[in-house]
């Protein structure tokens, strides 16, 4: 193979369409910006814009949380980049394989938070891997070949009581499931129609 047969996939690079080029191409004259107006022109910027009231994305509650701006950012490893790098000599098998180590080797270009070890690919080598988390998969496959697995990551601790939905529902529970409502008499009557009932069987006579 030389260099000038070196070719992209097949359909990865296309030709810009070229707008204002003729009626003929079907985006001619307007450009495929329609009609006269403010959204006709640059700089146009009415996405959710409703005259002036109150939008519906400001009107609407807010709840929720999200964990993204303080996320641990792992490196994802497979077990068979890091056998090839056992076998080709960039990663000592007689030391604990850690982040550094597998920066060192050029596994990976910077340690970021951690390492999880994910168990794609065969592994046969003997040795004690020391990262922030590892699939169960991985697990198996280094503890077959007879090494093991140090997870850094802290253990996830149970709430002490429940919360939130699952408060309610504890709570619910040991109230025997019951949701509130009408106490209930023998037989499936209210206990006000129950005595309802038994004030007309009485006989006339017998009222006190």
């Amino acid at each position: 193979m030389k260099l000038n047969q070196i070719a992209d996939n097949p359909g990865a690079r296309k030709n810009r369409m070229r707008i204002g080029r003729g009626i003929g191409s079907g985006m001619g004259k307007t450009g495929g910006r329609g009609g006269k107006g403010q959204t006709a022109r640059s700089g146009v910027s009415i996405k959710g814009f409703e005259g002036g009231q109150m939008p519906l994305h400001r009107r609407l509650p807010k709840r929720g949380f999200r964990n993204t701006p303080f996320a641990v950012k792992l490196n994802e490893i497979n077990l068979g980049k890091v056998q090839a790098a056992l076998d080709a000599g960039l990663i000592d098998a007689g030391q604990p394989v850690t982040v550094e180590a597998m920066v060192k080797a050029g596994l990976m270009r910077r340690a970021k938070g951690g390492v999880k070890l994910l168990g794609h690919g065969e592994f046969k080598a003997k040795v004690e891997f020391s990262v922030w988390r590892a699939s169960a998969s991985a697990v198996a496959a280094v503890e077959k070949a007879g090494g093991s697995v140090k997870i850094l990551a802290p253990a996830k601790e149970a709430d002490a009581e429940p919360r939130g939905k699952n408060k309610r529902k504890a709570l619910q529970a040991a109230k025997g499931g019951d949701k509130g409502g009408k106490p209930k008499a023998e037989g499936g009557k209210p206990k006000a129609e129950a005595g309802e009932g038994e004030d007309k069987a009485k006989p006339a006579g017998d009222a006190e």
